[in-house]
């Protein structure tokens, strides 16, 4: 994976985490909500942990189960770059497009989101068939 791809992830990551409840998630379910693979999550988990961005601990409902939160230093990291990354995303695309536009590229969007979600299957429906 490239640094630059490398990097966008981290950041989805970091701001799901700062949406989830409490700013947790499991790992296999942080890893289908990007849909990507668990090894590929947890090496750009170790990277975000080795920055003091987030923490991966025993999940308090599953012992199993590993949870990653976003630290203090990871949400403030967030609060620094989103405003800026929201400007670049709202000049480059939506300021170009008028608002049935917007509306078709936000419906399409979920239509392939949707898609690529029954192409690859969940973190547990890969464990499971490989059992």
């Amino acid at each position: 994976m490239g640094r630059r791809r490398g990097l966008l992830l981290q950041f989805f990551l970091l701001a799901r985490l700062a949406e989830a409840p409490q700013g947790r998630m499991r790992m296999t379910d942080l890893a289908d909500t990007v849909i990507h693979s668990r090894s590929g999550l947890s090496y750009q988990a170790t990277k975000l942990e080795s920055a003091g961005l987030l923490r991966r601990k025993p999940s308090p409902e599953d012992e199993r189960s590993v949870t990653a939160v976003i630290t203090d230093q990871g949400r403030a990291l967030l609060e620094k770059v989103l405003p800026g990354h929201v400007e670049v995303v709202e000049q480059g695309m939506f300021d170009a497009l008028d608002d049935q536009q917007a509306d078709a590229l936000a419906d399409a969007l979920g239509v392939v989101r949707d898609r690529l979600r029954t192409l690859t299957p969940s973190s547990a429906e890969r464990r499971r068939s490989r059992n």
